[in-house]
């Protein structure tokens, strides 16, 4: 990813939107109306895992590349600035559920 901490909370938020999107519009297609198969919960387990693999891309790929090239303080920086980014993007994703959910 980038040494910038928003753009990698930002992308994060990004790819979560997108797959709750999926995963929200989805269930209100002709699809979901199909009886239980094995199926869905092989789709739902590769979607955890492919999320824990973009997950892990953003938030540690770039600090491991500074750690591992003697910049161990920074990459302690960068990881904690990201998931502070990601926090506070969080926290107000939930605070709009309150305000702005009709």
């Amino acid at each position: 990813m980038t040494k910038n901490p928003f753009i990698n909370a930002l992308m994060a938020i990004l790819y979560i939107a997108i797959v709750a999107s999926f995963m929200f519009y989805g269930s209100q297609s002709q699809l979901a109306n199909q009886p239980d198969t094995i199926v869905a919960p092989i789709a739902m387990i590769s979607l955890l895992t492919l999320s824990v693999a973009v997950m892990a891309y953003l938030f540690f790929y770039q600090p491991f590349q500074l750690y591992f090239n003697g910049e161990k303080k920074r990459a302690l920086d960068l990881f904690i600035q990201t998931v502070a980014v990601f926090a506070v993007i969080t926290i107000l994703v939930i605070i709009s559920l309150f305000f702005f959910n009709s």
